[in-house]
Protein backbone atom coordinates (compact mmCIF):
# COMPACT_ATOMS: atom_id res chain seq x y z
CA UNK A 1 0.00 0.00 0.00
CA UNK A 2 3.05 2.28 0.32
CA UNK A 3 5.79 3.06 -2.18
CA UNK A 4 9.56 2.94 -1.59
CA UNK A 5 9.47 6.40 -0.04
CA UNK A 6 6.84 5.31 2.47
CA UNK A 7 4.08 7.34 0.84
CA UNK A 8 0.59 5.96 0.36
CA UNK A 9 0.08 4.69 -3.21
CA UNK A 10 -3.12 5.42 -5.15
CA UNK A 11 -4.34 1.85 -4.60
CA UNK A 12 -3.53 2.09 -0.91
CA UNK A 13 -5.17 5.51 -0.72
CA UNK A 14 -8.46 4.23 -2.15
CA UNK A 15 -8.35 1.06 -0.07
CA UNK A 16 -7.97 2.96 3.19
CA UNK A 17 -10.79 5.34 2.26
CA UNK A 18 -13.09 2.47 1.23
CA UNK A 19 -12.47 0.56 4.47
CA UNK A 20 -13.18 3.60 6.63
CA UNK A 21 -16.15 4.78 4.59
CA UNK A 22 -17.94 1.41 4.70
CA UNK A 23 -17.49 1.02 8.46
CA UNK A 24 -18.19 4.59 9.51
CA UNK A 25 -21.06 4.80 7.05
CA UNK A 26 -22.54 1.62 8.53
CA UNK A 27 -22.71 3.27 11.94
CA UNK A 28 -24.39 6.40 10.58
CA UNK A 29 -26.76 4.26 8.50
CA UNK A 30 -28.07 2.49 11.61
CA UNK A 31 -28.59 5.74 13.50
CA UNK A 32 -30.38 7.24 10.49
CA UNK A 33 -32.66 4.24 10.01
CA UNK A 34 -33.63 4.26 13.68
CA UNK A 35 -34.42 7.96 13.51
CA UNK A 36 -36.50 7.60 10.34
CA UNK A 37 -38.33 4.64 11.93
CA UNK A 38 -38.86 6.42 15.26
CA UNK A 39 -42.65 6.73 14.95
CA UNK A 40 -43.06 3.06 14.00
CA UNK A 41 -40.68 1.84 16.72
CA UNK A 42 -42.55 4.00 19.23
CA UNK A 43 -45.80 2.19 18.45
CA UNK A 44 -44.26 -1.29 18.50
CA UNK A 45 -41.91 -1.07 21.48
CA UNK A 46 -43.21 1.87 23.55
CA UNK A 47 -47.01 1.54 23.38
CA UNK A 48 -48.91 4.47 24.86
CA UNK A 49 -52.36 6.00 24.61
CA UNK A 50 -50.73 9.15 23.24
CA UNK A 51 -48.88 9.00 19.87
CA UNK A 52 -46.73 11.95 21.03
CA UNK A 53 -45.67 10.04 24.15
CA UNK A 54 -44.71 6.96 22.09
CA UNK A 55 -42.67 9.13 19.72
CA UNK A 56 -40.94 10.92 22.61
CA UNK A 57 -40.04 7.60 24.27
CA UNK A 58 -38.66 6.30 20.97
CA UNK A 59 -36.63 9.50 20.47
CA UNK A 60 -35.41 9.30 24.07
CA UNK A 61 -34.12 5.79 23.34
CA UNK A 62 -32.45 7.18 20.21
CA UNK A 63 -30.75 9.71 22.49
CA UNK A 64 -29.86 7.05 25.05
CA UNK A 65 -27.47 5.53 22.54
CA UNK A 66 -25.52 8.77 22.70
CA UNK A 67 -25.08 8.53 26.47
CA UNK A 68 -22.86 5.49 25.88
CA UNK A 69 -20.71 7.24 23.30
CA UNK A 70 -18.22 8.75 25.76
CA UNK A 71 -17.68 5.32 27.36
CA UNK A 72 -17.10 3.79 23.93
CA UNK A 73 -14.81 6.69 23.07
CA UNK A 74 -12.62 6.04 26.10
CA UNK A 75 -12.56 2.24 25.88
CA UNK A 76 -12.19 1.77 22.12
CA UNK A 77 -10.07 4.90 21.73
CA UNK A 78 -7.64 3.51 24.29
CA UNK A 79 -7.47 0.21 22.40
CA UNK A 80 -6.61 2.15 19.26
CA UNK A 81 -3.96 4.27 21.00
CA UNK A 82 -2.38 1.40 22.94
CA UNK A 83 -2.60 -1.42 20.35
CA UNK A 84 -3.38 -0.25 16.82
CA UNK A 85 -5.90 1.88 14.90
CA UNK A 86 -7.02 -1.28 13.11
CA UNK A 87 -7.86 -3.04 16.39
CA UNK A 88 -10.00 -0.12 17.55
CA UNK A 89 -12.14 0.09 14.44
CA UNK A 90 -12.51 -3.70 14.48
CA UNK A 91 -14.09 -3.66 17.94
CA UNK A 92 -16.44 -0.84 16.95
CA UNK A 93 -17.61 -2.65 13.81
CA UNK A 94 -18.27 -5.88 15.73
CA UNK A 95 -20.45 -4.13 18.31
CA UNK A 96 -22.44 -2.31 15.65
CA UNK A 97 -23.08 -5.48 13.63
CA UNK A 98 -24.37 -7.41 16.64
CA UNK A 99 -26.65 -4.59 17.82
CA UNK A 100 -28.08 -4.02 14.33
CA UNK A 101 -29.09 -7.66 13.98
CA UNK A 102 -30.63 -7.50 17.46
CA UNK A 103 -32.97 -4.72 16.34
CA UNK A 104 -33.74 -6.41 13.01
CA UNK A 105 -34.81 -9.63 14.75
CA UNK A 106 -36.35 -8.14 17.92
CA UNK A 107 -39.84 -9.39 18.95
CA UNK A 108 -42.22 -6.50 19.61
CA UNK A 109 -43.94 -5.47 22.85
CA UNK A 110 -47.07 -7.31 21.74
CA UNK A 111 -45.06 -10.58 21.61
CA UNK A 112 -42.86 -10.52 24.72
CA UNK A 113 -44.05 -7.51 26.69
CA UNK A 114 -41.65 -5.19 28.55
CA UNK A 115 -38.68 -7.41 27.62
CA UNK A 116 -38.92 -6.01 24.09
CA UNK A 117 -38.56 -2.48 25.39
CA UNK A 118 -35.55 -3.45 27.52
CA UNK A 119 -33.82 -5.33 24.71
CA UNK A 120 -34.19 -2.55 22.17
CA UNK A 121 -32.72 -0.10 24.68
CA UNK A 122 -29.79 -2.52 25.20
CA UNK A 123 -29.25 -2.69 21.44
CA UNK A 124 -29.24 1.10 21.23
CA UNK A 125 -26.71 1.32 24.05
CA UNK A 126 -24.43 -1.11 22.19
CA UNK A 127 -24.74 1.03 19.08
CA UNK A 128 -23.75 4.02 21.16
CA UNK A 129 -20.62 2.26 22.39
CA UNK A 130 -19.65 1.39 18.83
CA UNK A 131 -20.33 4.86 17.45
CA UNK A 132 -18.38 6.53 20.26
CA UNK A 133 -15.32 4.38 19.60
CA UNK A 134 -15.33 4.53 15.79
CA UNK A 135 -14.79 8.21 15.06
CA UNK A 136 -11.39 8.71 16.71
CA UNK A 137 -9.57 5.62 15.38
CA UNK A 138 -11.09 6.01 11.89
CA UNK A 139 -10.15 9.70 11.59
CA UNK A 140 -6.69 9.12 13.08
CA UNK A 141 -5.95 6.24 10.73
CA UNK A 142 -6.94 8.39 7.75
CA UNK A 143 -4.87 11.38 8.87
CA UNK A 144 -1.76 9.33 9.63
CA UNK A 145 -1.93 7.73 6.18
CA UNK A 146 -0.90 10.90 4.34
CA UNK A 147 1.17 14.09 4.61
CA UNK A 148 0.15 17.59 5.72
CA UNK A 149 -0.83 18.75 2.25
CA UNK A 150 -3.85 16.41 1.89
CA UNK A 151 -4.91 15.70 5.45
CA UNK A 152 -8.21 17.59 5.38
CA UNK A 153 -9.24 15.89 2.15
CA UNK A 154 -8.60 12.31 3.25
CA UNK A 155 -10.12 12.80 6.72
CA UNK A 156 -13.17 14.45 5.14
CA UNK A 157 -14.19 11.08 3.72
CA UNK A 158 -15.12 10.00 7.23
CA UNK A 159 -17.64 12.86 7.27
CA UNK A 160 -18.66 12.23 3.65
CA UNK A 161 -19.42 8.62 4.57
CA UNK A 162 -22.06 9.91 6.96
CA UNK A 163 -23.73 11.71 4.09
CA UNK A 164 -23.55 8.60 1.92
CA UNK A 165 -25.06 6.50 4.72
CA UNK A 166 -27.86 9.00 5.34
CA UNK A 167 -28.63 9.01 1.60
CA UNK A 168 -28.76 5.20 1.37
CA UNK A 169 -30.79 4.90 4.58
CA UNK A 170 -33.31 7.49 3.45
CA UNK A 171 -33.64 5.87 0.01
CA UNK A 172 -34.28 2.47 1.56
CA UNK A 173 -36.77 3.91 4.07
CA UNK A 174 -38.57 5.83 1.29
CA UNK A 175 -38.68 2.74 -0.94
CA UNK A 176 -40.09 0.44 1.71
CA UNK A 177 -42.65 3.08 2.72
CA UNK A 178 -43.74 3.54 -0.91
CA UNK A 179 -43.84 -0.16 -1.85
CA UNK A 180 -45.39 -1.66 1.28
CA UNK A 181 -48.75 -0.96 2.86
CA UNK A 182 -48.91 0.65 6.33
CA UNK A 183 -50.09 -2.68 7.78
CA UNK A 184 -47.20 -4.57 6.20
CA UNK A 185 -44.71 -1.95 7.37
CA UNK A 186 -45.96 -2.28 10.93
CA UNK A 187 -45.94 -6.08 10.70
CA UNK A 188 -42.48 -6.76 9.30
CA UNK A 189 -41.53 -4.17 6.70
CA UNK A 190 -39.81 -1.89 9.24
CA UNK A 191 -37.23 -4.65 9.80
CA UNK A 192 -35.98 -4.62 6.18
CA UNK A 193 -33.71 -1.54 6.48
CA UNK A 194 -32.10 -2.92 9.66
CA UNK A 195 -31.54 -6.36 8.08
CA UNK A 196 -29.93 -4.74 5.02
CA UNK A 197 -27.73 -2.72 7.36
CA UNK A 198 -26.66 -5.89 9.13
CA UNK A 199 -25.31 -7.21 5.83
CA UNK A 200 -22.89 -4.27 5.62
CA UNK A 201 -20.99 -5.55 8.66
CA UNK A 202 -19.28 -8.52 6.94
CA UNK A 203 -18.31 -6.30 3.98
CA UNK A 204 -16.71 -3.84 6.39
CA UNK A 205 -14.88 -6.68 8.12
CA UNK A 206 -13.45 -7.91 4.81
CA UNK A 207 -12.21 -4.47 3.78
CA UNK A 208 -10.75 -3.62 7.16
CA UNK A 209 -8.93 -6.93 7.53
CA UNK A 210 -6.96 -6.01 4.39
CA UNK A 211 -5.68 -2.81 5.96
CA UNK A 212 -2.10 -2.87 7.24
CA UNK A 213 -1.90 -3.35 10.99
CA UNK A 214 0.39 -0.35 11.27
CA UNK A 215 3.06 0.06 13.87
CA UNK A 216 2.08 -1.09 17.34
CA UNK A 217 1.46 1.72 19.75
CA UNK A 218 3.50 1.78 22.97
CA UNK A 219 1.38 0.45 25.81
CA UNK A 220 0.73 3.19 28.35
CA UNK A 221 -1.25 3.24 31.55
CA UNK A 222 -4.36 5.25 30.83
CA UNK A 223 -6.96 6.92 33.03
CA UNK A 224 -9.79 9.05 31.58
CA UNK A 225 -8.99 11.92 33.92
CA UNK A 226 -5.43 11.89 32.61
CA UNK A 227 -6.65 12.85 29.15
CA UNK A 228 -8.31 16.05 30.40
CA UNK A 229 -5.51 16.81 32.84
CA UNK A 230 -2.91 16.74 30.06
CA UNK A 231 -4.98 18.18 27.18
CA UNK A 232 -7.83 20.04 28.84
CA UNK A 233 -7.93 23.11 26.61
CA UNK A 234 -8.17 21.40 23.20
CA UNK A 235 -10.65 18.85 24.58
CA UNK A 236 -12.99 21.42 26.18
CA UNK A 237 -12.97 23.77 23.20
CA UNK A 238 -13.17 20.79 20.85
CA UNK A 239 -16.35 19.63 22.59
CA UNK A 240 -17.84 23.11 22.21
CA UNK A 241 -16.81 23.16 18.55
CA UNK A 242 -19.05 20.14 18.03
CA UNK A 243 -22.17 22.20 18.84
CA UNK A 244 -22.96 23.42 15.31
CA UNK A 245 -22.09 20.28 13.30
CA UNK A 246 -23.85 17.98 15.78
CA UNK A 247 -26.99 20.08 16.02
CA UNK A 248 -27.09 20.66 12.25
CA UNK A 249 -26.62 16.99 11.37
CA UNK A 250 -29.17 15.60 13.77
CA UNK A 251 -31.74 18.30 13.10
CA UNK A 252 -31.45 18.55 9.30
CA UNK A 253 -30.85 14.86 8.52
CA UNK A 254 -32.44 12.86 11.36
CA UNK A 255 -35.17 15.14 12.68
CA UNK A 256 -36.20 17.08 9.56
CA UNK A 257 -38.50 14.37 8.07
CA UNK A 258 -40.46 14.08 11.35
CA UNK A 259 -40.53 17.88 11.69
CA UNK A 260 -41.91 18.38 8.18
CA UNK A 261 -44.61 15.74 8.69
CA UNK A 262 -45.73 16.46 12.24
CA UNK A 263 -45.18 20.22 12.55
CA UNK A 264 -45.54 21.42 8.94
CA UNK A 265 -47.86 18.62 7.69
CA UNK A 266 -45.83 17.56 4.67
CA UNK A 267 -46.57 14.20 2.98
CA UNK A 268 -44.34 11.48 4.49
CA UNK A 269 -42.88 10.38 1.13
CA UNK A 270 -41.78 13.92 0.22
CA UNK A 271 -40.31 14.57 3.66
CA UNK A 272 -38.01 11.55 3.28
CA UNK A 273 -36.62 13.14 0.12
CA UNK A 274 -35.07 15.84 2.33
CA UNK A 275 -32.95 13.22 4.13
CA UNK A 276 -31.85 11.79 0.76
CA UNK A 277 -30.98 15.25 -0.52
CA UNK A 278 -29.12 16.20 2.65
CA UNK A 279 -27.07 13.02 2.51
CA UNK A 280 -26.17 13.61 -1.13
CA UNK A 281 -25.09 17.20 -0.44
CA UNK A 282 -22.88 16.11 2.48
CA UNK A 283 -21.30 13.34 0.37
CA UNK A 284 -20.43 15.69 -2.49
CA UNK A 285 -19.63 18.97 -0.72
CA UNK A 286 -17.54 17.72 2.23
CA UNK A 287 -14.52 16.48 0.23
CA UNK A 288 -14.66 19.52 -2.07
CA UNK A 289 -14.54 21.96 0.83
CA UNK A 290 -11.79 19.90 2.50
CA UNK A 291 -9.62 20.05 -0.62
CA UNK A 292 -9.92 23.85 -0.51
CA UNK A 293 -9.13 23.86 3.23
CA UNK A 294 -5.87 22.00 2.51
CA UNK A 295 -4.70 25.02 0.51
CA UNK A 296 -4.72 27.22 3.62
CA UNK A 297 -2.02 27.09 6.29
CA UNK A 298 -4.65 27.53 9.01
CA UNK A 299 -7.36 24.90 9.48
CA UNK A 300 -9.67 27.64 10.79
CA UNK A 301 -9.96 29.97 7.79
CA UNK A 302 -12.64 28.16 5.80
CA UNK A 303 -14.49 27.08 8.95
CA UNK A 304 -15.06 30.72 9.91
CA UNK A 305 -16.51 31.51 6.48
CA UNK A 306 -18.92 28.58 6.34
CA UNK A 307 -20.06 28.93 9.96
CA UNK A 308 -20.91 32.60 9.49
CA UNK A 309 -22.77 31.78 6.26
CA UNK A 310 -24.71 29.07 8.08
CA UNK A 311 -25.53 31.42 10.96
CA UNK A 312 -26.89 34.08 8.60
CA UNK A 313 -28.96 31.54 6.65
CA UNK A 314 -30.63 29.67 9.53
CA UNK A 315 -33.52 31.99 10.35
CA UNK A 316 -34.48 32.73 6.70
CA UNK A 317 -34.44 29.00 5.90
CA UNK A 318 -36.86 28.01 8.65
CA UNK A 319 -38.99 31.11 8.09
CA UNK A 320 -39.45 30.05 4.47
CA UNK A 321 -40.27 26.45 5.47
CA UNK A 322 -42.85 27.52 8.06
CA UNK A 323 -44.51 30.07 5.77
CA UNK A 324 -45.65 27.68 3.10
CA UNK A 325 -42.93 27.80 0.44
CA UNK A 326 -43.51 25.15 -2.22
CA UNK A 327 -42.02 21.68 -1.86
CA UNK A 328 -39.53 22.03 -4.73
CA UNK A 329 -38.32 25.41 -3.50
CA UNK A 330 -38.12 24.06 0.05
CA UNK A 331 -35.91 21.16 -1.06
CA UNK A 332 -33.57 23.61 -2.78
CA UNK A 333 -33.43 25.81 0.33
CA UNK A 334 -32.65 22.83 2.57
CA UNK A 335 -29.91 21.63 0.18
CA UNK A 336 -28.18 25.02 0.21
CA UNK A 337 -28.42 25.23 4.00
CA UNK A 338 -26.90 21.75 4.44
CA UNK A 339 -24.08 22.70 2.06
CA UNK A 340 -23.23 25.68 4.31
CA UNK A 341 -23.69 24.01 7.68
CA UNK A 342 -22.28 20.49 7.20
CA UNK A 343 -19.06 20.73 5.20
CA UNK A 344 -16.22 21.09 7.73
CA UNK A 345 -15.71 17.47 8.82
CA UNK A 346 -12.22 17.40 7.30
CA UNK A 347 -10.78 20.68 8.58
CA UNK A 348 -12.37 20.50 12.04
CA UNK A 349 -11.29 16.90 12.70
CA UNK A 350 -7.73 17.54 11.51
CA UNK A 351 -7.52 20.70 13.61
CA UNK A 352 -8.45 18.67 16.71
CA UNK A 353 -6.15 15.75 15.88
CA UNK A 354 -3.15 17.97 15.26
CA UNK A 355 -3.60 19.53 18.70
CA UNK A 356 -3.03 16.11 20.36
CA UNK A 357 0.08 13.89 20.60
CA UNK A 358 0.05 10.66 18.60
CA UNK A 359 -0.58 8.42 21.62
CA UNK A 360 -3.72 10.38 22.59
CA UNK A 361 -5.23 11.16 19.17
CA UNK A 362 -7.79 8.37 18.83
CA UNK A 363 -9.10 8.58 22.39
CA UNK A 364 -8.93 12.39 22.38
CA UNK A 365 -10.94 12.88 19.21
CA UNK A 366 -13.40 10.13 20.18
CA UNK A 367 -14.08 11.78 23.54
CA UNK A 368 -14.33 15.24 22.00
CA UNK A 369 -16.72 14.08 19.29
CA UNK A 370 -18.81 11.83 21.53
CA UNK A 371 -19.30 14.26 24.41
CA UNK A 372 -20.07 17.07 21.96
CA UNK A 373 -22.65 14.95 20.16
CA UNK A 374 -24.27 13.89 23.45
CA UNK A 375 -24.61 17.49 24.62
CA UNK A 376 -25.64 19.16 21.38
CA UNK A 377 -26.81 16.48 18.93
CA UNK A 378 -28.12 13.20 20.25
CA UNK A 379 -31.05 14.56 22.22
CA UNK A 380 -31.78 17.45 19.84
CA UNK A 381 -34.67 15.64 18.07
CA UNK A 382 -36.25 14.91 21.48
CA UNK A 383 -35.57 18.42 22.80
CA UNK A 384 -36.84 20.25 19.72
CA UNK A 385 -39.97 18.04 19.54
CA UNK A 386 -40.70 18.73 23.21
CA UNK A 387 -40.11 22.48 22.85
CA UNK A 388 -42.46 22.71 19.87
CA UNK A 389 -45.08 20.71 21.78
CA UNK A 390 -44.79 22.96 24.84
CA UNK A 391 -44.48 26.37 23.16
CA UNK A 392 -46.28 25.80 19.88
CA UNK A 393 -43.45 27.66 18.12
CA UNK A 394 -42.44 25.77 14.95
CA UNK A 395 -39.35 27.99 14.64
CA UNK A 396 -37.69 26.20 17.58
CA UNK A 397 -35.23 24.30 15.35
CA UNK A 398 -33.91 27.62 14.01
CA UNK A 399 -33.29 29.07 17.49
CA UNK A 400 -31.54 25.86 18.54
CA UNK A 401 -29.25 25.86 15.49
CA UNK A 402 -28.42 29.57 15.84
CA UNK A 403 -27.37 29.07 19.47
CA UNK A 404 -25.24 26.04 18.53
CA UNK A 405 -23.47 27.94 15.73
CA UNK A 406 -22.60 30.85 18.04
CA UNK A 407 -21.06 28.38 20.53
CA UNK A 408 -18.96 26.77 17.79
CA UNK A 409 -17.68 30.11 16.52
CA UNK A 410 -16.61 31.07 20.03
CA UNK A 411 -14.84 27.73 20.59
CA UNK A 412 -13.14 27.82 17.17
CA UNK A 413 -11.71 31.22 17.99
CA UNK A 414 -10.25 29.95 21.28
CA UNK A 415 -9.05 26.56 20.04
CA UNK A 416 -5.22 26.26 20.13
CA UNK A 417 -3.59 25.79 16.75
CA UNK A 418 0.06 25.22 15.90
CA UNK A 419 0.48 25.96 12.21
CA UNK A 420 4.29 26.05 12.04
CA UNK A 421 4.75 22.67 10.33
CA UNK A 422 1.95 23.38 7.86
CA UNK A 423 3.36 26.82 6.96
CA UNK A 424 6.69 25.11 6.15
CA UNK A 425 4.84 22.48 4.09
CA UNK A 426 2.98 25.16 2.12
CA UNK A 427 6.20 27.10 1.53
CA UNK A 428 7.96 23.98 0.26
CA UNK A 429 5.05 23.18 -2.05
CA UNK A 430 5.08 26.73 -3.39
CA UNK A 431 8.77 26.42 -4.17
Amino acid sequence: MHDAAGKLTYAGFTRVIAAIVIGNGFITYDFTIYSLSAAMIGKLFFPSSSPVSSLLLSLATFGAGFVMRPLGAIAIGHISDSRSRKAGIGVALTLMTISTWMIACMPTYASIGPAATILIVVARLMQGLAAGGEIGPASTLLMESIGYERRCFIVSWRGASQGMAALVAALIAASTTALLSPMTMQGWGWRIPFALGGLIGPVGWYLRRRLPAGSDQPRRKFMPGQLFAEHGRPLVYGILMMAAPSASFYVTVFYMPSYLVQSLHWPAAISLVTACLSGLVILVVTPLVASVADRHASRKTLQYLTLVASLLATYPVFWALTHGVGHVAALGIIAVYVAFSLNNAGASSVLMLEALPRHRRAAGLSVTYSVGVVIFGGFSPFLVTWLIHVTGDVMMPAWYLIAATVITLFALNRFPENIGARVLSHQNRAC
